[in-house]
């Protein structure tokens, strides 16, 4: 289960198992409830067999704990290097993403998410849609009190690759993008096509304010990504960042050429 790391696994096998000698169940009994035969579970338990998020969910149900095990996955199953992120993310008050290739995962809609996300062949179909409900669990932090401020500078080619291939799932995209910048605390900005050199073409990048004032950055990359908080590469990163904002459209500009390119399709 490549998604969950090893710790975090063992651990909730062995709270299934200590659940279910406490609910005096038998591994045949456990299984007939959660899906899976007494063969199944035993390896699962034994450590033989792979956990995986279907195992979770029925191991939820046989032991009737309202999903708390599922949620714990997903919120503490991501790649290490991608949990000091995730907890800068979660605490933010103040957020900078830029996006030259994708739309930002804090916007995906969930068909977005799984395509993206399917273009990894190392995925299991499991593994996918854990990946997929992570990434829209995670844009619950756009609707808390205090809501943070998202600023989002995407590249427009990312908004005008309107394929026929994923023609209805684009254009679903980028109508929940505009209803997501029409909120008060998201702006979304454009840069433009012809803007042929800006700094931001190293690749994408995002910035989390924290309430104590401290900032930390993300930069991503084809292996995974790099949370940075020394302030000497903090400062590269705002000077970045201020530069690719500089060069975009404005907000309103931004919404009306993302409107005008949706308007054909709708």
């Amino acid at each position: 289960m490549a998604e969950i790391p090893g710790p975090l696994a063992e651990f909730i096998v062995g709270e299934l198992r200590r659940g279910r000698d406490a609910a005096r169940m038998t591994q045949e009994a456990f299984g007939k409830v959660a899906g899976f035969s007494a063969s199944h579970v035993s390896a699962v338990e034994n450590g033989t067999r792979a956990l995986t998020m279907d195992f979770v969910r029925g191991g939820d149900r046989a032991l009737r704990t309202g999903g708390v095990y599922e949620r714990l996955v997903r919120r503490f199953g991501a790649p290490e290097w991608f949990q000091p992120w995730l907890e800068a993310e979660q605490s933010a008050i103040q957020l900078r993403i830029f996006q030259p290739n994708l739309i930002p995962g804090l916007l995906q809609t969930a068909d977005y998410a799984r395509a993206v996300l399917r273009l990894d062949p190392r995925l299991t179909d499991d593994e996918l849609e854990q990946r997929v409900a992570s990434r829209i669990e995670r844009q619950a932090i756009l609707l808390r009190e205090p809501v943070p401020q998202l600023i989002a500078v995407i590249d427009e080619s990312v908004v005008r690759r309107v394929g026929e291939a994923y023609q209805k799932i684009m254009i679903e995209q980028l109508v929940h993008l505009l209803a997501c910048a029409e909120r008060p605390n998201i702006s979304v900005h454009i840069l433009p096509l012809d803007l042929v050199l800006h700094a931001g073409l190293s690749g994408p990048f995002s910035l989390a304010g924290l309430p104590e004032g401290t900032w930390v950055g993300d930069l991503e990359s084809q292996l995974g990504g790099n949370v940075v908080h020394r302030q000497a590469q903090l400062d590269i990163l705002f000077e970045r960042w201020e530069s690719v904002r500089s060069e975009a459209l404005s907000r309103r500009q931004s919404l009306d050429l993302i409107k005008e390119v949706v308007k054909p399709w709708i």
